[in-house]
């Protein structure tokens, strides 16, 4: 049947008791001329469908998709000349509004888009245009009709990062559906990026102390991530379908065609070609606060995956945002590309690549460095960064702050702060004495 009419029978269907009699005389009111095969229809939808599909009515309507639905040929005299088979028209619309049936999660109850926009404090207009329902994102180059703000970051010898920064309103709306609706869908154990109580440190010392560390990288992680799947995450989670594409429109962007045209660096390749199809769909913005978690819950298979895995080599397993690190004895080291590969076609299957020129197999005797951590001993800031940041101190108590600051960091105070407590965090005796040093500095 045509997707009209598709549409309006799964509203039907949907909008009353779950029986053949009563169903059917739904779909009665629904058509003109009444449709021949309804009664095969409604036996057909039972079959698949013991129990009213409430919170999905797209997989209803998918199934209606690839029944028969013709209108009865009409009764002529004998001898008179034959008339056309009517057109079925839908004349009456019974609406259907979707509910929660469970989750396994505490997720608070939003049955439709109408309880989603009241929820956030919006009219559904209002939800529709902060989800960019028409398009108007990719094509409108006025920045006044933008909900993001573009910028690239230049990487040389490698392809570019798009930075996609939610405006204000549209970012307090993200910050909003995460605390409420996504923070109770838990993540898998092994993840440690963008997790309350979890972090950088927590996920090196995982790997600390082992003979053997291979790191492998995720390409695009949040770029790669498009609408349709994180809309199977939500609907995963518990939310009915139309609440679940309404969430989606909220926390994903499509850039429009004038930022893509600015991708600075003029080389061709296939990950740049890569990166600007997938930022001319919608996907998940690196720069949104629902990104992280929405990243870490799509890629829940693969680490549930990639976890099992690791057990099979005697190894261990944690993934920090694109970043994958198995670690074990010396038998892990010999059976390093096996264990590569297989993650390799594990990632793909569950929908990611791995980025080959990133992957690393350290032994004990190299310098072993999980997420920025350097893990031979224990978690700890590599010497080189520590001695380069108490140079910079130094200089700054001889020379002055702004002499310094040559890359012109606007509040360079707070970035010495910050580095001296990354230091701290994995060596307090080291931070000591490098906040002792940045005391000195006089900041006037």
């Amino acid at each position: 049947m045509r997707s009209e009419h598709a549409v309006a029978l799964a509203d039907a269907l949907l909008t009353g008791p779950w029986d053949a009699g009563r169903m059917v005389a739904r779909a009665r009111l629904v058509f003109a001329p009444v449709p021949v095969e309804l009664a095969h229809v409604v036996d057909v939808v039972l079959a698949a469908h013991p129990t009213p599909p409430v919170d999905a009515p797209r997989s209803l309507q998918h199934l209606l998709l690839g029944l028969p639905l013709s209108a009865p040929v009409p009764v002529v005299a004998e001898g008179a000349p034959l008339l056309p088979t009517p057109r079925i028209r839908v004349v009456r619309r019974l609406l259907f509004t979707t509910s929660m049936v469970g989750s396994r999660f505490p997720l608070p109850r939003v049955d439709d888009v109408a309880a989603l926009a009241e929820r956030l404090g919006l009219t559904v207009g209002e939800l529709d245009w902060f989800g960019d329902r028409r398009g108007w994102q990719r094509r409108e180059p006025r920045s006044v009709l933008q909900h993001y703000r573009f910028r690239w970051l230049s990487r040389p010898g490698r392809t570019p990062r798009l930075l996609e920064a939610p405006r204000p309103r549209l970012k307090a709306l993200q910050r909003q559906v995460l605390d409420e609706l996504l923070a109770p869908v838990a993540v898998h154990p092994a993840v440690h990026g963008f997790v309350a109580g979890r972090s950088v440190l927590t996920g090196a010392a995982v790997h600390a102390g082992r003979d053997t560390v291979i790191t492998l990288d995720l390409e695009q992680f949040f770029a790669g991530l498009t609408a349709s799947r994180v809309a199977g995450v939500l609907r995963s989670a518990g939310y009915p379908e139309a609440v679940s594409w309404a969430l989606t429109t909220l926390v994903c962007s499509t850039v429009p065609m004038a930022v893509l045209r600015a991708m600075p660096g003029a080389e061709a390749g296939g990950e740049r070609f890569r990166l600007r199809r997938r930022l001319a769909a919608p996907h998940l913005p690196q720069g949104a606060p629902t990104s992280p978690h929405l990243a870490n819950l799509a890629a829940f298979g693969m680490d549930r995956r990639l976890t099992a895995l690791a057990r099979r080599f005697g190894a261990d397993y944690t993934r920090y945002a694109d970043d994958l690190t198995f670690s074990g004895a010396p038998s892990l080291g010999r059976a390093a590309d096996r264990l590569i590969g297989t993650v390799a076609r594990i990632a793909t299957a569950e929908g990611f690549s791995i980025n080959p020129a990133k992957t690393r197999v350290r032994r004990a005797w190299q310098r072993q460095r999980v997420t920025g951590v350097v893990v031979n001993d224990r978690p700890a800031v590599a010497r080189d960064e520590v001695d380069a940041l108490r140079a910079t101190l130094f200089n700054c108590v001889r020379f002055g702050p702004v002499s310094q600051n040559r890359s012109g960091v606007q509040d360079f105070r707070a970035h010495l702060l910050g580095r001296i407590a990354w230091v701290a965090s994995t060596d307090a005796r080291r931070g000591e004495r490098l906040r002792a040093l940045a005391d000195r500095i006089d900041w006037n």
